[in-house]
C-alpha cells in the first residue's frame, strides 16, 4: 500500500491523538452510508478500505508490530479494536461508535459485533445490542466473553429487567446514559483479565 501517513494526511511524527483524529475525520467523509445509491459508492468504499488499512498499519508499527509497508488486516485490526475497547470502558461511546461504523461491512467480525453491541447496550438499545451479541456468538461460539454478554442480556429480555442505562429501550432515538453499571464493570474486568493473561481479546 502507499505511505499510510500520506493516506491519512499526517506527518510521520504526528502524535497518536492526531493520527486518530485524522482517521475519524476521513472515516466520516468516506463512510459507505453516506454514498448509498450514489454512483461514487464503489470509490468511497475503496477509499474507506485504504483509510482503514493506513490507520491499522500506523498503529501496528507504533506498537512494535513491524513495518508500515507490510502491515495489513489481522494484527492491525486487532489493535484498532483494542483502542475501541478502551473507549467503551472509558464511556467514550460516541468515539467508539464512530470508529466501529467506519469499519467496512466485509471486515465486521465477531469482535466488531461484540463491541457494537456493547456500545448499543450502554445507550440502552437492548434489542439492537442483543442482535449484535448473538451475531458475535454465532461467529465465535467459543468466546466466553461474548456468550456471557448474550446470556446476561437474554436474561434481561426474558425477565423484563431494565437495562443499566434505564428503561428497556428498543428505539435508538431514546437517549440513555450508562452510569456505573455491572455490564461496564464486567467489560473493563474482562479487558483487564485478557491483557493480564496475555490473551489477544
Amino acid at each position: 500500500m502507499s505511505d499510510p501517513y500520506q493516506v491519512l494526511g499526517v506527518r510521520r511524527d504526528a502524535g497518536d491523538d492526531e493520527v486518530k483524529s485524522a482517521y475519524r475525520e476521513l472515516a466520516r467523509k468516506y463512510h459507505p452510508d453516506s454514498y448509498t445509491g450514489n454512483p461514487l459508492s464503489d470509490l468511497a468504499a475503496e477509499k474507506m478500505r485504504e483509510i482503514n488499512e493506513a490507520y491499522d498499519a500506523i498503529m501496528l508499527e507504533r506498537r512494535g508490530g513491524g513495518s508500515t509497508g507490510t502491515a495489513h488486516g489481522g494484527a492491525g485490526r486487532s489493535s484498532q479494536f483494542q483502542d475501541i475497547r478502551r473507549m467503551v470502558a472509558a464511556k467514550r461511546i460516541n468515539e467508539a461508535e464512530e470508529l466501529l461504523d467506519g469499519v467496512p461491512a466485509q471486515s465486521r467480525d465477531a469482535e466488531w459485533h461484540f463491541l457494537k453491541g456493547s456500545v448499543q447496550y450502554s445507550r440502552g438499545w437492548l434489542e439492537q445490542a442483543y442482535e449484535n451479541f448473538r451475531q458475535a456468538v454465532q461467529m465465535n461460539p467459543d468466546n466466553p466473553e461474548y456468550r456471557a454478554a448474550l446470556n446476561r442480556l437474554d436474561w434481561q429480555r426474558r425477565t423484563g429487567t431494565p437495562g443499566d442505562g434505564g428503561a428497556y429501550r428498543t428505539n435508538p432515538n431514546q437517549s440513555s446514559g450508562c452510569g456505573v453499571c455491572d455490564f461496564c464493570a464486567a467489560f473493563m474486568c474482562a479487558d483487564c483479565c485478557c491483557r493480564c493473561m496475555g490473551g489477544g481479546c
